[in-house]
């Protein structure tokens, strides 16, 4: 939620308990507890202040976390329930009949004991178990409720959380659509925004890109067979950084990150996030050519050197044909003479065969 229309809620709170405020002090007039316009405006005021405080004292504190503890206080409250079921203060009413006398006044110590002893058990109980249930993780309830985590890992899988440069590669499309990817897709609204950014105001080459991450969106919410959701995730802020912000969503949601940054890839690692790595996907699925082997490569366009050849296999890998440059637009048989590996993938040199 943008911070404006916070304010703007705060604004409306203040306003409603000044509004109740004045007519608490109007209905009270002629009465023995009579009470001012103007007292009354400031018992309201202090009152907004002091809730607006408590919402600001609970920034970080989430819907999901509401839950978990509110999950937590129920245990809790149940445990101290049994526990009275017990009746603990009758315990210790025998225990100390020699001192309480048999009388209005000893069972008047009696009740009040009573009552206090299951104020304590409850209270401290139900505080111990939300506290521990927001300490908690998802695996700890998957062990109290195995079924409903068995069902949710079943049906949809753990959702992967996407960043923009998954987003306007162009092999996404086909990765999602092989199913060796499963689980639902969560786009946080910031990136979007910034693929929104690159396409209106970039170089043309990422304008195209970031068209191009467009259209792959729009593929994904149409297809049948991937899940895919843009979220306003009101846990972050505007202060952090992109990559922040990738990480706090992937936490939010215990998702996977989806990306092409080696960098962001590190630094998910560190803070305990699954990560999966496009360019290292990419490199386990490249093929394994050694030097010596002999391939048959149609070669396309020249290379750098006059003397070169450029061709490609069929998973797009590039190779070099040294002293082939008259040989292009026919398809040659080479034998490999070196490899390089590059950050767009493996660079492969060779030499032509000839007969």
């Amino acid at each position: 939620m943008h911070r404006s229309s916070i304010n703007i809620a705060r604004l409306v709170y203040l306003l409603v308990c000044q509004a109740a405020a004045v007519a608490i002090a109007l209905s009270t007039k002629g009465t023995v507890i009579e009470m001012s316009v103007a007292t009354g405006l400031l018992i309201g005021l202090a009152i907004g202040i002091f809730f607006i405080g408590i919402e600001r004292l609970t920034k970080g504190f989430t819907l999901r976390g509401f839950s978990t503890a509110t999950f937590g206080l129920g245990v809790g409250l149940f445990c101290a329930w049994l526990l009275t079921r017990v009746e603990i203060s009758n315990l210790l009413e025998l225990a100390f009949r020699d001192k309480i006398d048999k009388t209005e006044y000893g069972e008047t110590m009696v009740n009040s004991l009573r009552l206090a002893l299951d104020v304590t058990l409850f209270a401290s109980f139900g505080f111990l178990g939300a506290v521990l249930a927001l300490r908690s993780n998802r695996d700890d309830f998957a062990f109290i409720i195995p079924y409903v985590r068995f069902r949710q890992d079943a049906s949809s899988g753990q959702p992967i959380v996407l960043d923009a440069e998954t987003i306007m590669d162009g092999r996404i499309l086909g990765l999602l659509s092989s199913g060796f990817i499963s689980g639902r897709l969560i786009v946080g609204q910031f990136v979007l925004e910034e693929i929104q950014t690159l396409a209106n105001e970039s170089s043309n080459g990422l304008r195209q890109r970031a068209q191009r991450g467009l259209g792959n969106l729009e593929k994904m919410q149409s297809s049948p067979d991937i899940q895919v959701s843009i979220h306003d995730t009101r846990i972050l802020t505007e202060e952090q950084t992109l990559h922040s912000r990738l990480i706090e969503t992937a936490k939010f949601y215990g998702a996977r990150l989806l990306t092409l940054e080696d960098s962001l890839a590190k630094i998910a690692k560190l803070q305990g996030v699954s990560v999966l790595n496009l360019n290292e996907l990419d490199i386990a699925l490249s093929p394994s050519i050694a030097i010596g082997e002999r391939l048959r490569v149609p070669l396309v366009r020249p290379g750098k050197e006059e003397h070169q050849a450029v061709g490609y296999m069929p998973d797009g890998t590039m190779i070099v044909v040294n002293q082939a440059a008259g040989d292009i637009g026919n398809t040659v048989d080479v034998v490999v003479v070196t490899s390089l590996q590059t950050a767009g993938g493996t660079l492969i040199f060779a030499e032509p065969i000839r007969s």
